[in-house]
């Protein structure tokens, strides 16, 4: 609790600094940024099509960032100057807001402003694979949205959110930190909790949501074991729900949540998983040719092998499932998409390349080798060494 001596006194800030960083701000949108960066004893910078820039010549003073941290925050200064960092979001104007976060480093605050769109995106807009909309349609399980800081996951979990609204009436709860995507009611009723500002923490609204008649359950992020305790518990009792984690694939993604427990009970978490799992989208946003990203997506979608290759601790062979079970199940590794994206001109080979899982596997399927024997031709092996294996180029190379 704050012992009022970091109150701040309204009546006595004149907003200047916050009147200057708004003049940054309308400069990202109209540019299409995402981010800008503000640093005490720092020059102000904007992340454009994933490139930070400058946007500013001059330095902004450790005492401009205070006074701007006071403007920005004011009632909630306390809070910051306790706890050192702290998420909330800022409405710009009618048709923006940002989630900013605030926190110090060795030359005072940083703030990091990123935009949020207004408009919740639909699925067909985002031109996302048809199976995260049937993802949407499961009745219970989880359902995990990956990846790396500012990849997306907050765009798609709020499209598929906006597909259930649109298309089923159920009840959502969403827990968030802060909330990005603001949803209204269409045939659902949607109830979104920030944390920190209508609950405690994740743990304890996830907790209580479980009393309050949810159809599907939105966590914000599984940041800790107990909140990825009730996500599992909440899956496996009829409820779907969506949540986040900062992991590059999929594999990843099931050896995080089962590393987080303790050695003896990896066991029990492991069958859990494979029971309820029934989806995870992993993303990653490429530079197009025409100064634009587009999301590449890593999809899994829970089979009978890939069931047991999670029980099994085989997590090794999940990316091979994942490519074996494109064309029944709608899976879809990485460097599949990749291919897509590429193939359709959207990307260049080198981009391509560079957010491949294997660039060399790439590159040979963008020669025409399948993906089986583009493994088997860097593995060292060919058609001419196997009696088992091909015999005709008719057998080796994808023709088309």
């Amino acid at each position: 609790m704050s012992d009022g001596k970091n109150e701040v006194d309204i009546s006595k800030l004149t907003f200047e600094q916050l009147k200057k960083i708004r003049e940054y701000l309308k400069k990202l949108i109209e540019n299409g940024g995402s981010d800008l960066h503000v640093k005490a004893n720092g020059v102000i910078r904007a992340r454009i099509n994933g490139t930070i820039i400058p946007f500013s010549g001059s330095i902004f003073s450790h005492e401009d960032a205070m006074t701007l941290a006071k403007e920005i925050l004011r009632g909630r200064y306390s809070e910051f100057t306790e706890n050192k960092d702290i998420d909330l979001v800022y409405q710009f104007d009618e048709n923006n807001r940002f989630r900013v976060n605030i926190f110090f480093q060795t030359d005072g605050p940083s703030f990091v402003f990123r935009v949020i769109p207004m408009k919740i995106p639909t699925i067909d807009q985002m031109n996302y694979p048809e199976v995260v909309r049937t993802l949407t349609k499961e009745g219970r399980g989880l359902v995990l949205v990956t990846g790396a800081t500012g990849s997306g996951k907050s765009t798609t979990l709020a499209a598929m959110i906006n597909e259930i609204n649109m298309t089923d009436k159920k009840h959502i709860i969403t827990i968030e930190d802060p909330i990005e995507f603001v949803h209204k009611d269409k045939g659902c009723v949607i109830n979104q909790r920030s944390v920190g500002q209508d609950t405690i923490s994740f743990e304890r609204a996830l907790r209580a949501a479980l009393r309050e008649d949810p159809d599907i359950i939105l966590v914000g992020e599984m940041r800790d074991r107990e909140t990825v305790e009730l996500a599992l518990h909440a899956a496996d009792t009829g409820h779907l729900v969506f949540s986040t984690l900062h992991t590059i694939d999929a594999k990843e993604t099931i050896n995080r949540i089962i590393a987080i427990f303790p050695n003896d009970e990896q066991n029990r978490v492991r069958l859990s998983l494979a029971s309820v799992l029934k989806g995870v989208i992993s993303q990653r946003l490429i530079p197009t040719v025409d100064d634009k990203r587009v999301a590449a997506m890593e999809i899994l979608v829970k089979t009978p092998t890939i069931e047991k290759l999670i029980l099994e601790n085989r997590d090794y062979e999940i990316r091979e499932a994942i490519e074996k079970g494109r064309e029944h199940y709608k899976s879809q590794s990485f460097d599949q998409h990749i291919l897509d994206i590429y193939n359709q001109g959207i990307i260049t080979k080198e981009k391509a390349k560079d957010y491949a899982t294997s660039s060399s596997d790439l590159e040979l399927r963008m020669s025409g080798l399948s993906s089986g024997k583009a493994a088997d031709f860097i593995n060292g092996k060919s058609d001419k060494n196997s009696k088992d294996e091909a015999t005709t180029q008719d057998d080796v190379f994808d023709l088309k």
